[in-house]
Protein backbone atom coordinates (compact mmCIF):
# COMPACT_ATOMS: atom_id res chain seq x y z
CA UNK A 1 0.00 0.00 0.00
CA UNK A 2 1.11 3.61 -0.68
CA UNK A 3 0.77 5.32 2.37
CA UNK A 4 1.33 9.46 2.90
CA UNK A 5 1.70 9.99 7.23
CA UNK A 6 1.92 13.54 7.45
CA UNK A 7 2.85 14.94 11.18
CA UNK A 8 3.14 18.51 12.46
CA UNK A 9 6.26 20.09 12.42
CA UNK A 10 6.83 21.47 15.57
CA UNK A 11 9.00 18.53 16.72
CA UNK A 12 10.65 16.03 14.73
CA UNK A 13 9.69 12.37 13.93
CA UNK A 14 10.86 11.11 16.19
CA UNK A 15 11.23 13.77 18.86
CA UNK A 16 14.90 15.01 20.36
CA UNK A 17 12.93 15.07 23.35
CA UNK A 18 9.13 15.39 25.05
CA UNK A 19 6.59 15.23 22.14
CA UNK A 20 3.83 12.42 22.05
CA UNK A 21 2.30 12.53 18.35
CA UNK A 22 5.44 13.02 16.53
CA UNK A 23 6.91 9.94 18.56
CA UNK A 24 3.87 7.92 17.80
CA UNK A 25 3.89 8.76 13.98
CA UNK A 26 7.58 7.73 14.36
CA UNK A 27 6.79 4.09 15.41
CA UNK A 28 3.36 3.75 13.29
CA UNK A 29 5.77 4.43 9.88
CA UNK A 30 8.54 2.44 10.78
CA UNK A 31 6.39 0.17 11.21
CA UNK A 32 4.90 -0.12 7.70
CA UNK A 33 7.74 0.26 6.23
CA UNK A 34 9.17 -3.10 8.27
CA UNK A 35 5.72 -4.48 6.96
CA UNK A 36 6.21 -4.11 3.34
CA UNK A 37 4.57 -0.83 2.42
CA UNK A 38 5.75 2.32 0.55
CA UNK A 39 5.52 4.89 3.18
CA UNK A 40 6.37 8.82 2.45
CA UNK A 41 6.56 10.49 5.72
CA UNK A 42 5.83 14.27 5.80
CA UNK A 43 7.77 15.96 8.94
CA UNK A 44 10.38 18.09 9.85
CA UNK A 45 13.87 17.85 7.52
CA UNK A 46 15.68 16.63 10.90
CA UNK A 47 13.55 13.76 11.19
CA UNK A 48 14.82 10.27 10.84
CA UNK A 49 13.15 7.14 9.15
CA UNK A 50 13.92 4.39 6.75
CA UNK A 51 10.47 6.18 4.98
CA UNK A 52 10.56 9.23 1.85
CA UNK A 53 11.04 11.65 3.34
CA UNK A 54 9.30 15.29 2.61
CA UNK A 55 9.73 18.57 4.69
CA UNK A 56 9.25 22.39 3.77
CA UNK A 57 11.43 23.38 6.83
CA UNK A 58 15.15 21.30 7.48
CA UNK A 59 14.49 21.86 11.17
CA UNK A 60 11.60 21.38 14.07
CA UNK A 61 10.05 24.50 14.55
CA UNK A 62 10.68 24.24 18.09
CA UNK A 63 14.03 24.03 17.68
CA UNK A 64 14.52 26.85 15.47
CA UNK A 65 13.74 30.43 16.90
CA UNK A 66 14.07 31.90 13.79
CA UNK A 67 11.19 29.75 12.30
CA UNK A 68 8.33 31.40 14.93
CA UNK A 69 5.07 31.30 12.43
CA UNK A 70 3.99 27.69 12.38
CA UNK A 71 1.01 28.39 10.37
CA UNK A 72 3.76 29.66 7.58
CA UNK A 73 5.24 26.68 7.43
CA UNK A 74 2.03 24.05 7.72
CA UNK A 75 0.77 25.99 4.85
CA UNK A 76 3.60 25.18 2.80
CA UNK A 77 3.63 21.47 4.07
CA UNK A 78 -0.10 21.17 3.14
CA UNK A 79 0.46 22.38 -0.37
CA UNK A 80 3.40 19.39 -0.37
CA UNK A 81 1.44 16.66 0.74
CA UNK A 82 -1.73 17.90 -1.69
CA UNK A 83 0.58 18.58 -5.00
CA UNK A 84 0.98 14.76 -5.03
CA UNK A 85 -2.36 13.40 -2.99
CA UNK A 86 -2.88 11.36 -6.06
CA UNK A 87 0.26 9.20 -5.99
CA UNK A 88 -1.18 7.57 -2.54
CA UNK A 89 -3.48 4.99 -1.59
CA UNK A 90 -3.92 6.50 1.51
CA UNK A 91 -3.00 9.62 3.22
CA UNK A 92 -2.88 9.80 6.91
CA UNK A 93 -2.78 12.96 8.80
CA UNK A 94 -1.84 13.79 12.26
CA UNK A 95 -2.44 17.73 12.22
CA UNK A 96 -5.41 19.07 14.10
CA UNK A 97 -7.77 20.42 11.56
CA UNK A 98 -5.54 22.42 9.22
CA UNK A 99 -5.63 20.10 6.24
CA UNK A 100 -9.45 19.58 6.33
CA UNK A 101 -10.58 22.34 3.82
CA UNK A 102 -8.32 20.70 1.09
CA UNK A 103 -8.60 16.78 2.45
CA UNK A 104 -12.70 17.01 1.74
CA UNK A 105 -11.91 18.42 -2.05
CA UNK A 106 -9.26 15.72 -2.68
CA UNK A 107 -9.95 12.62 -4.03
CA UNK A 108 -7.66 10.45 -2.51
CA UNK A 109 -8.51 8.78 0.53
CA UNK A 110 -7.63 9.88 3.94
CA UNK A 111 -8.07 9.66 7.55
CA UNK A 112 -7.07 11.95 11.15
CA UNK A 113 -6.17 10.51 14.49
CA UNK A 114 -7.00 13.20 16.54
CA UNK A 115 -4.45 13.36 19.40
CA UNK A 116 -5.56 16.20 22.17
CA UNK A 117 -8.27 16.94 23.78
CA UNK A 118 -11.31 17.64 22.30
CA UNK A 119 -13.54 19.89 24.77
CA UNK A 120 -11.55 23.52 23.85
CA UNK A 121 -14.14 26.03 22.78
CA UNK A 122 -14.82 25.89 19.30
CA UNK A 123 -13.87 22.68 18.25
CA UNK A 124 -17.56 21.41 18.19
CA UNK A 125 -18.61 23.60 15.78
CA UNK A 126 -15.60 23.29 13.56
CA UNK A 127 -16.11 19.60 13.38
CA UNK A 128 -19.60 19.90 13.04
CA UNK A 129 -18.98 21.92 9.86
CA UNK A 130 -16.74 19.03 8.69
CA UNK A 131 -19.03 16.42 10.00
CA UNK A 132 -17.97 13.82 6.80
CA UNK A 133 -14.01 13.98 7.37
CA UNK A 134 -13.56 10.45 8.73
CA UNK A 135 -11.73 10.47 12.44
CA UNK A 136 -9.38 8.18 14.46
CA UNK A 137 -9.46 8.29 18.11
CA UNK A 138 -6.70 7.28 20.62
CA UNK A 139 -8.72 6.16 23.00
CA UNK A 140 -12.68 5.68 23.25
CA UNK A 141 -12.89 8.41 26.42
CA UNK A 142 -11.14 10.94 24.07
CA UNK A 143 -14.72 11.04 21.95
CA UNK A 144 -16.82 12.49 24.89
CA UNK A 145 -17.09 15.96 23.08
CA UNK A 146 -17.56 14.96 19.93
CA UNK A 147 -19.57 11.29 19.81
CA UNK A 148 -21.83 12.35 17.13
CA UNK A 149 -18.34 12.79 14.38
CA UNK A 150 -17.25 10.57 11.87
CA UNK A 151 -15.01 8.27 13.77
CA UNK A 152 -13.83 5.62 12.07
CA UNK A 153 -11.74 3.62 14.66
CA UNK A 154 -10.15 4.15 18.03
CA UNK A 155 -6.61 3.04 17.77
CA UNK A 156 -4.62 2.73 20.72
CA UNK A 157 -0.52 3.80 20.25
CA UNK A 158 1.83 1.45 20.57
CA UNK A 159 5.59 0.73 20.82
CA UNK A 160 8.25 -1.52 18.93
CA UNK A 161 8.58 -4.36 20.91
CA UNK A 162 12.37 -4.05 21.66
CA UNK A 163 12.13 -0.13 22.29
CA UNK A 164 12.26 -0.92 26.03
CA UNK A 165 13.77 -3.80 28.00
CA UNK A 166 12.19 -5.69 31.01
CA UNK A 167 13.21 -4.53 34.11
CA UNK A 168 11.89 -7.33 37.06
CA UNK A 169 14.17 -5.85 39.86
CA UNK A 170 13.08 -1.89 40.78
CA UNK A 171 14.86 0.22 42.25
CA UNK A 172 14.19 2.93 45.04
CA UNK A 173 12.34 5.74 43.48
CA UNK A 174 9.42 6.93 42.03
CA UNK A 175 9.54 8.63 38.43
CA UNK A 176 7.34 11.41 36.82
CA UNK A 177 7.17 12.13 33.10
CA UNK A 178 5.40 14.74 31.37
CA UNK A 179 5.46 18.37 31.48
CA UNK A 180 5.21 20.72 34.21
CA UNK A 181 1.31 22.04 33.63
CA UNK A 182 -1.64 22.43 36.18
CA UNK A 183 -3.08 19.37 34.73
CA UNK A 184 -0.34 17.03 35.18
CA UNK A 185 -0.18 17.75 38.69
CA UNK A 186 3.41 17.11 39.82
CA UNK A 187 2.18 18.63 43.25
CA UNK A 188 0.14 15.63 44.15
CA UNK A 189 3.35 13.47 42.55
CA UNK A 190 5.48 15.19 45.60
CA UNK A 191 3.13 14.57 47.68
CA UNK A 192 2.74 10.98 47.44
CA UNK A 193 6.41 10.64 47.57
CA UNK A 194 6.70 12.23 51.15
CA UNK A 195 3.92 10.80 52.40
CA UNK A 196 5.96 7.30 51.56
CA UNK A 197 9.17 8.70 52.28
CA UNK A 198 10.79 7.46 48.71
CA UNK A 199 12.55 10.06 46.40
CA UNK A 200 11.11 11.04 43.39
CA UNK A 201 12.46 11.50 40.11
CA UNK A 202 10.91 14.17 37.92
CA UNK A 203 12.02 14.27 34.01
CA UNK A 204 9.76 16.74 32.98
CA UNK A 205 10.05 19.96 30.45
CA UNK A 206 8.85 23.79 31.33
CA UNK A 207 7.43 25.64 28.08
CA UNK A 208 7.59 29.28 28.19
CA UNK A 209 3.69 29.31 28.71
CA UNK A 210 4.20 27.11 32.22
CA UNK A 211 7.51 29.22 33.63
CA UNK A 212 4.67 31.89 35.94
CA UNK A 213 2.98 28.33 36.89
CA UNK A 214 6.19 26.38 38.04
CA UNK A 215 8.01 29.72 39.86
CA UNK A 216 4.76 30.25 42.00
CA UNK A 217 3.61 27.05 43.14
CA UNK A 218 6.07 24.18 41.79
CA UNK A 219 9.36 25.63 42.44
CA UNK A 220 8.98 26.12 46.35
CA UNK A 221 7.76 22.35 46.17
CA UNK A 222 11.08 21.35 44.63
CA UNK A 223 12.92 22.21 47.77
CA UNK A 224 12.06 18.77 49.53
CA UNK A 225 15.12 16.78 50.19
CA UNK A 226 13.45 13.84 48.19
CA UNK A 227 12.57 15.99 45.38
CA UNK A 228 15.10 15.34 42.43
CA UNK A 229 14.71 17.42 38.89
CA UNK A 230 16.42 16.23 35.81
CA UNK A 231 14.90 17.45 33.17
CA UNK A 232 13.41 16.78 29.86
CA UNK A 233 14.95 13.57 28.44
CA UNK A 234 14.57 11.75 25.63
CA UNK A 235 13.98 8.04 24.45
CA UNK A 236 17.28 6.80 25.10
CA UNK A 237 17.43 8.03 29.02
CA UNK A 238 13.75 6.75 29.68
CA UNK A 239 14.14 3.11 29.71
CA UNK A 240 16.44 2.92 32.64
CA UNK A 241 14.50 5.90 34.11
CA UNK A 242 11.43 4.22 34.20
CA UNK A 243 12.84 0.78 34.33
CA UNK A 244 14.55 0.78 37.59
CA UNK A 245 11.76 2.72 39.01
CA UNK A 246 9.16 1.56 41.75
CA UNK A 247 6.17 2.55 39.95
CA UNK A 248 5.29 5.98 37.85
CA UNK A 249 3.31 8.30 38.97
CA UNK A 250 0.76 9.74 36.96
CA UNK A 251 -1.85 12.04 38.85
CA UNK A 252 -3.46 13.42 36.00
CA UNK A 253 -6.69 16.13 36.68
CA UNK A 254 -7.65 16.32 32.90
CA UNK A 255 -9.19 14.01 30.67
CA UNK A 256 -6.14 12.78 29.43
CA UNK A 257 -6.87 11.33 25.37
CA UNK A 258 -4.14 8.52 25.89
CA UNK A 259 -0.79 9.06 28.32
CA UNK A 260 1.83 7.25 25.87
CA UNK A 261 4.20 6.95 29.20
CA UNK A 262 2.05 4.34 30.80
CA UNK A 263 2.80 1.72 28.22
CA UNK A 264 6.01 2.81 28.06
CA UNK A 265 6.30 1.95 31.82
CA UNK A 266 4.49 -1.43 31.12
CA UNK A 267 7.10 -2.25 29.05
CA UNK A 268 9.74 -1.54 31.66
CA UNK A 269 8.19 -3.97 33.82
CA UNK A 270 7.30 -0.86 35.84
CA UNK A 271 3.63 -0.78 37.54
CA UNK A 272 1.75 3.09 37.33
CA UNK A 273 -0.13 4.27 40.27
CA UNK A 274 -2.92 6.66 37.76
CA UNK A 275 -5.71 9.14 38.48
CA UNK A 276 -9.36 7.75 36.91
CA UNK A 277 -9.25 10.74 34.54
CA UNK A 278 -9.31 10.46 31.07
CA UNK A 279 -8.69 7.55 29.19
CA UNK A 280 -6.97 5.78 32.15
CA UNK A 281 -9.29 3.02 32.95
CA UNK A 282 -8.89 1.91 29.23
CA UNK A 283 -4.67 1.89 29.29
CA UNK A 284 -4.69 0.33 32.82
CA UNK A 285 -6.01 -2.77 34.30
CA UNK A 286 -6.24 -2.08 37.57
CA UNK A 287 -4.52 -4.57 40.13
CA UNK A 288 -2.63 -5.88 36.96
CA UNK A 289 -0.18 -2.62 35.46
CA UNK A 290 -0.72 -0.94 38.71
CA UNK A 291 -3.48 0.92 40.90
CA UNK A 292 -6.06 3.52 39.29
CA UNK A 293 -7.17 5.78 42.15
CA UNK A 294 -9.43 8.75 42.77
CA UNK A 295 -7.70 10.67 45.91
CA UNK A 296 -4.59 11.21 47.62
CA UNK A 297 -5.61 9.05 50.43
CA UNK A 298 -6.30 6.23 47.89
CA UNK A 299 -2.85 7.52 46.30
CA UNK A 300 -0.71 6.98 48.99
CA UNK A 301 -2.32 3.38 50.02
CA UNK A 302 -1.30 2.20 46.54
CA UNK A 303 1.84 3.47 46.70
CA UNK A 304 2.37 1.59 49.80
CA UNK A 305 1.97 -1.68 48.44
CA UNK A 306 3.15 -1.14 44.95
CA UNK A 307 5.31 -3.99 46.03
CA UNK A 308 2.00 -6.44 44.79
CA UNK A 309 1.80 -5.50 41.90
CA UNK A 310 3.97 -7.90 39.66
CA UNK A 311 6.34 -6.62 37.34
CA UNK A 312 6.24 -9.53 34.64
CA UNK A 313 2.38 -9.00 34.21
CA UNK A 314 3.34 -5.36 33.22
CA UNK A 315 5.22 -6.26 30.32
CA UNK A 316 2.72 -9.28 29.47
CA UNK A 317 0.31 -6.49 29.29
CA UNK A 318 2.21 -4.60 27.04
CA UNK A 319 3.13 -7.05 24.63
CA UNK A 320 -0.19 -8.34 24.34
CA UNK A 321 -2.11 -5.18 23.74
CA UNK A 322 0.23 -2.00 23.09
CA UNK A 323 2.91 -2.80 20.61
CA UNK A 324 3.85 -0.94 17.31
CA UNK A 325 2.50 -4.01 15.55
CA UNK A 326 -0.98 -4.47 16.84
CA UNK A 327 -1.24 -0.46 16.06
CA UNK A 328 -0.29 -0.60 12.76
CA UNK A 329 -2.43 -3.62 12.22
CA UNK A 330 -5.58 -1.66 13.23
CA UNK A 331 -4.61 1.41 11.41
CA UNK A 332 -4.72 -0.72 7.86
CA UNK A 333 -8.04 -1.92 8.29
CA UNK A 334 -8.92 1.67 9.13
CA UNK A 335 -6.92 2.89 5.93
CA UNK A 336 -8.94 -0.29 3.84
CA UNK A 337 -12.40 1.29 5.21
CA UNK A 338 -11.40 4.36 3.60
CA UNK A 339 -10.30 2.87 -0.08
CA UNK A 340 -13.02 0.38 0.04
CA UNK A 341 -16.43 0.96 -0.30
CA UNK A 342 -19.54 -1.54 0.64
CA UNK A 343 -19.71 -3.12 -2.27
CA UNK A 344 -15.75 -3.36 -2.93
CA UNK A 345 -15.47 -5.43 0.51
CA UNK A 346 -18.30 -7.53 -0.62
CA UNK A 347 -16.53 -8.33 -3.98
CA UNK A 348 -13.53 -8.85 -2.28
CA UNK A 349 -14.87 -10.94 0.10
CA UNK A 350 -17.30 -13.22 -2.93
CA UNK A 351 -13.41 -12.95 -4.56
CA UNK A 352 -11.80 -14.61 -1.74
CA UNK A 353 -14.21 -17.02 -0.36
Amino acid sequence: MRIAQVAPLIESVPPKGYGGTERVVSYLTEELVSQGHKVTLFASGDSITRAKLVSPVKRALRLDRRQDDAALYHTLLMDQVFDVASSFDVIHFHTDYLHLPLARRSTTPYVTTLHGRLDCPGLGPLYKHFRDTPLVSISDSQRAPLRWASWRATVHHGLPSNLYSFHPDPGEYFAFVGRMSPEKRVDRAIEIAEHCGVPLYIAAKIDKTEEAYFNEYLKPLFKSPLVNYVGEIGEAEKNDFLGKAKALLFPIDWPEPFGLVQIESFACGTPVIAYRNGSVPEIMEDGVTGFVVTNQEEAFRAASNIELIDRRGCRDVFERRFTATRMATDYLGAYEGEIFDEDDLRIVGETNG
